[in-house]
């Protein structure tokens, strides 16, 4: 007969111990990214994204192909969104518009992070380097973004190379700071004085220990910041500071569409919706990852 001391010492039985093994080793974005908010977020992005990259295929016409159609209405044939002022397809406008706008964020979020995280580094490296670090990051927070948008089209002028930098010098600071301060919140936890204790260099305890415990809250920080650059890269393109026309962008479409929008609604329907459907995409998927790392 089992006594009560047996089953305490015992244990949970094997297959709960196994159950909770997969439980346990199930890796925590995957388990975010299964959720149904993060379902229907994946959707919407990759949607759109495929959307661009099929631009080819998809559009009858060039994004810069004039035809003698003026604001044609949605349902023209030949032009499922109708024509811009100029007679150009708005579908093909809006699809390689996606295509511009994926390319440039696709460059400019990665660089701002990957700076951030190298400032974030050298702060962790010396005290010295950590207060010069930090005045650089506050010497960028300190431009709001539209005045840092014309300080480097003045400099560079119109096109994708300023859109790239602006986002990039944008993201730096929420990289950087993020990071850093996670580094500081390790570097407190028992596990890296283990390791210190355990004859592990600096370096080491750095690489091994305390960055893949504080790289977590950047995977969610990419999504936001790529939320962030939709709206950037479109705001300097409807001020006019971003990618030179005729070359399409959502934010180009939708300036050009200001004038028309009470005679030709349809005219700003194209990338008011293709922006929305991205935003909400990326803001969905991050705040399923968000939800699952605060567990």
């Amino acid at each position: 007969m089992t006594s009560t001391t047996d089953l305490l010492t015992a244990g949970p039985p094997p297959a709960a111990r196994k159950a909770r093994g997969r439980a346990r080793n199930r890796h925590p974005y995957r388990s975010a990214l299964s959720t149904a908010r993060a379902r229907t977020g994946l959707v919407l992005v990759g949607a759109v994204i495929l959307a661009g990259l099929l631009a080819p295929l998809l559009a009858g016409h060039g994004p810069t192909d004039q035809s003698g159609q003026s604001l044609a209405a949605l349902g023209t044939p030949g032009h499922p969104l109708g024509t811009d002022d100029l007679g150009r397809d708005l579908l093909s406008r809006v699809l390689y518009g996606i295509r511009a706008d994926l390319g440039i964020i696709a460059i400019a979020v990665p660089l701002g992070a990957a700076l951030g995280c190298l400032f974030a580094l050298l702060a962790a490296a010396h005290p010295v380097a950590d207060t010069v670090v930090q005045r650089i990051f506050d010497l960028l927070l300190a431009f709001p973004g539209l005045i840092l948008a014309l300080a480097v089209t003045a400099i560079l002028g119109p096109g994708r190379l300023p859109v790239v930098l602006v986002i990039a010098l944008a993201e730096i600071p929420a990289f950087g700071r993020l990071l850093r301060g996670g580094i500081l919140v390790q570097r407190e936890r028992e596990y890296v004085t283990a390791a210190r204790v355990g004859g592990s260099s600096g370096s080491r305890v750095l690489v091994r220990h305390i960055l893949p415990n504080a790289a977590d809250p950047l995977i969610v920080q990419i999504a936001v910041s790529l939320t962030v650059a939709v709206f950037v890269e479109g705001a300097m393109s409807f001020l006019g500071v971003g990618v030179r026309p005729p070359e399409p962008t959502l934010g180009a479409v939708l300036s050009q569409s200001m004038p028309y929008l009470a005679q030709a609604p349809n005219f700003a329907a194209g990338p008011l919706i293709t922006v929305t459907a991205l935003v909400l995409g990326l803001s969905l998927i991050a705040e399923a990852l968000n939800r699952e790392i605060r567990r």
